[in-house]
């Protein structure tokens, strides 16, 4: 099946923009086009203390600073995507859970592979942090290329 349209996940890491640089070359040589995709952590629950509540930032600002960091992420990638000619669309979701939201992007954007890096982490660290890619994996009914 040829793929037409690849998501390619990215968290900003050097190993995200690794995979990046795969997806744009796969993209180029089959002549798919990239759509990337960028999950912010969710917005962050007010602290209790001393009888006051505290908020790390109000929600709209949140978004806000949110929605510049993804702008800034995707800019990279589609900037390397352009200079080779590979149409680049960008999207971002604010999410508690980044895997769930990559399938989420995967289905708005009727993609039909997915790129993503994966950190590696086994034993306890991964126990613990779990992996986005790994639960991806796990759930996608999409292709999934892992870049390490």
């Amino acid at each position: 099946m040829p793929y037409r349209n690849i998501l390619v996940a990215s968290d900003g890491s050097k190993l995200s923009l690794k995979a990046a640089t795969h997806a744009i070359a796969l993209a180029k040589a089959i002549g798919a086009r990239l759509t990337g995709f960028h999950a912010s952590p969710d917005y962050p629950l007010p602290v209790y203390a001393e009888g006051v509540v505290f908020e790390a930032v109000p929600r709209k600002e949140y978004v806000a600073q949110c929605r510049k960091e993804a702008d800034k992420i995707l800019g990279v990638i589609a900037a390397r995507a352009k200079a080779v000619d590979v149409p680049f669309t960008g999207t971002s979701a604010i999410s508690s859970s980044p895997w769930e939201a990559i399938l989420a992007a995967a289905r708005k954007e009727k993609c039909d592979a997915i790129v993503m890096a994966s950190h590696g982490r086994r034993g306890v660290a991964a126990l613990v942090l779990g992996s986005e890619t790994q639960k991806v994996l796990t759930h996608s009914r999409l292709p999934v290329l892992v870049v390490r």
